[in-house]
C-alpha cells in the first residue's frame, strides 16, 4: 500500500483534517458520549446502594422491628436513609399528627397517610429517574448525528472530484473514511446509552414496585393498630 494512502487515513489525521461541520458533529458526540458514560457510572453506584440498603431496611421491618424505634432512627439520619426509609419515615410521621387529632375517622387517618406516602415515594422516583431521559435521548439521537456527519463528509468527498479529471481511490478514500468516522462515534455514543437506560429503567422499576407494595402492606398495618387501639 502506498504510505502516503496509509498516512492519510490513519485516524487522528482523518478527524484533525475533517470539514468543519463534520468535526462539529464529531465534537457533539464526543460530549454526549463523555456525559452519558458519567451518568452510567452515577446511576450504577446510586442503585446499588438503593437496592443494598433497601434489602435492609426491609429485613429489619420485616424481621419485626420496633417500628417507633425505626421511625427515630430514620428521622435522625433521613439525608443517609434509603427511598423506602424515607416512605415510611414519612407515613408514620403523618400518621401519628392525624391520631393526635380528636374527632378523625379512621378512613381519614389511614388516607391521610397514604397520600404522604405517595407524595415522597414520587419524589424518590423521579430522583432515581434522574439522568435516563439524557441516556434516553443519545441513545436514540446519536446516530442520527452521526449520520448526518457521514452524509455531510461523502458530499464533499462527491464535490472534490467534480474538478477532478479522473478519480482514484487514493483521492475518494480519506473523505469517505472521515465520514464514517461520525457514523462510528454516533454509534459508540448511542450503544452504551441505549444499554444502560435499559438496565437502569428495570432496576428503577423493580424498586418502585417494592416502594409501591411497601405503602399498601405499611397502609394495612397502620390501619391494624388504629382498629385494635382506636384514639
Amino acid at each position: 500500500m502506498n504510505p502516503d494512502i496509509s498516512q492519510d487515513l490513519s485516524l487522528l489525521h482523518l478527524i484533525l483534517n475533517a470539514s468543519l461541520p463534520v468535526q462539529i458533529v464529531m465534537l457533539l458526540l464526543l460530549g454526549a458520549s463523555l456525559m452519558s458514560w458519567w451518568y452510567i457510572f452515577i446511576k450504577m453506584f446510586a442503585l446499588r446502594r438503593a437496592l443494598r440498603v433497601t434489602d435492609r431496611f426491609e429485613h429489619e421491618f420485616w424481621g419485626g422491628g420496633d417500628i417507633h424505634a425505626m421511625y427515630e432512627r430514620v428521622a435522625a439520619g433521613r439525608e443517609e436513609a434509603s427511598e423506602m426509609e424515607r416512605i415510611f419515615e414519612a407515613g408514620f410521621r403523618e400518621f401519628m399528627k392525624l391520631r393526635q387529632q380528636a374527632g378523625l375517622s379512621l378512613n381519614v387517618i389511614i388516607d391521610g397517610t397514604r397520600r404522604a406516602m405517595r407524595a415522597s415515594y414520587q419524589r424518590e422516583l423521579d430522583a432515581l429517574e434522574s439522568h435516563l431521559a439524557f441516556l434516553a435521548t443519545v441513545g436514540s439521537v446519536s446516530p442520527y448525528v452521526g449520520l448526518f456527519g457521514t452524509v455531510w463528509g461523502i458530499m464533499l468527498a462527491f464535490q472534490g472530484l467534480a474538478t477532478v479529471a479522473q478519480a482514484t481511490l487514493a483521492q475518494v478514500a480519506p473523505g469517505i473514511a472521515e465520514a464514517l468516522i461520525a457514523t462510528a462515534m454516533g454509534l459508540f455514543a448511542a450503544i452504551p446509552a441505549v444499554v444502560g437506560y435499559n438496565r437502569y429503567t428495570h432496576d428503577v422499576d423493580r424498586l418502585a414496585n417494592r416502594m409501591e407494595s411497601f405503602m399498601e402492606e405499611f397502609s394495612n398495618i397502620l390501619q391494624r393498630q388504629v382498629t385494635q387501639r382506636p384514639a
